[in-house]
């Protein structure tokens, strides 16, 4: 699955990844391969992501919104 997350100033992180946990309005959701497609509103937190060896890594948000659609995960942030 491919993640995309951009702020205004720049692109944060663009490749596979194996999963990704979001800070969503509604409480926090992970998205996996094959996901349902969902556009959502972030809230203040921590993108988090499992690349495909295996380490996990983190973007701290202020806020901002993901979209899902065809293995695709786009998510647009003000960064803290």
């Amino acid at each position: 699955m491919t993640l995309e997350i951009l702020s205004p100033e720049r692109t944060l992180y663009s490749g596979e990844v194996e999963r990704v946990t979001l800070p969503g309005a509604l409480g926090e959701f992970t998205v996996l391969r094959r996901h349902a497609p969902i556009i959502s509103a972030l809230v203040k937190g921590e993108v988090k992501y499992l690349l495909k060896d295996g380490k996990e890594e983190k973007v701290a948000i202020a806020s901002g919104f993901a979209e899902v659609k065809k293995d695709k995960v786009s998510v647009c942030v003000e960064s803290v």
